[in-house]
């Protein structure tokens, strides 16, 4: 019996989406494209689902398109693709980057909203060196991660990036060893699940938007967003969250210490 190309477990709020091609790398092909579509858009709807995060089975993230399988187009059923699915997410998506995430599985990556990467994960555009043009955000993602010339030179040399590199330039949040990926991945998952549920969605949507204008228009969005909200009556209890919120960041400062 085959076993399914994806893997959905639901726990504490918590959807881990996990590729399951190890043996292709996970590589995306038509089936595993669809099936990951269809998951992320029935989690969009989903009441007992405050995170997502997408993983990969075996040493590869992802390494982005099955190259047997192009020229027949990335949309699939309901004119959606592999990254615009994780676009029209309501709740925080993180990718857990555990090995290889490469052209498509790069651009897959950098459509999250956090990235942590286990310390073996390599990132690649090889879009050039293929001889292909990107289709999945990679020119607009990428120079909004690491600056302009750093994303020219990711992509016309086709050079592959480790970890920590990529953690030094800022493209992912944190890097930690391998076998702590998941762990670390759900432990920021429940952090963001802490908070209050409303908020964190409509924050994730106001910094999407504020940051693809200028800094003007960006403001505005701001003040657009805090007044509707302000507006909503879910000001209710919020100096009992300030105070949680106090000494929550007390706890933090001691254990640091």
């Amino acid at each position: 019996m085959n076993e399914p190309v994806l893997i959905l477990e639901k726990e504490n709020g918590i959807a881990t989406v996990t590729l399951n091609r190890a043996e292709k790398l996970n590589a995306l092909n038509h089936e595993l494209r669809a099936e990951f579509c269809r998951t992320m858009r029935a989690l969009r709807t989903a009441s007992d689902v405050g995170v997502v995060i997408i993983t990969g089975a075996g040493r590869a993230f992802c390494a982005g398109m099955d190259l047997k399988e192009l020229g027949g187009g990335l949309r699939e059923e309901g004119n959606v693709t592999f990254v615009s699915v994780i676009e029209d997410m309501d709740a925080p998506v993180i990718a857990a980057v555990n090995g290889f995430a490469i052209t498509g599985g790069f651009e897959l990556a950098l459509a999250c909203d956090i990235i942590i990467a286990a310390d073996t994960a390599q990132f690649a555009d090889t879009h050039a060196r293929v001889g292909l043009m990107p289709a999945g955000g990679m020119s607009a993602r990428l120079p909004r991660a690491v600056g302009l010339r750093k994303a020219k030179e990711l992509s016309l040399t086709g050079n592959y990036l480790s970890a920590h590199d990529a953690e030094r330039m800022g493209l992912v949040n944190r890097v930690v060893p391998r076998e702590q990926l998941m762990s670390s991945a759900k432990e920021l998952a429940g952090q963001i699940l802490s908070c209050d549920p409303v908020v964190v969605r409509q924050m994730k949507r106001l910094y999407d938007l504020a940051s693809r204008v200028p800094l003007a228009d960006g403001l505005q969005i701001e003040q657009d967003f805090s007044r509707a909200y302000n507006l909503s009556g879910h000001l209710q209890d919020m100096e009992a969250r300030r105070k949680a919120a106090m000494e929550r960041g007390r706890a933090q400062s001691a254990a640091k210490r």
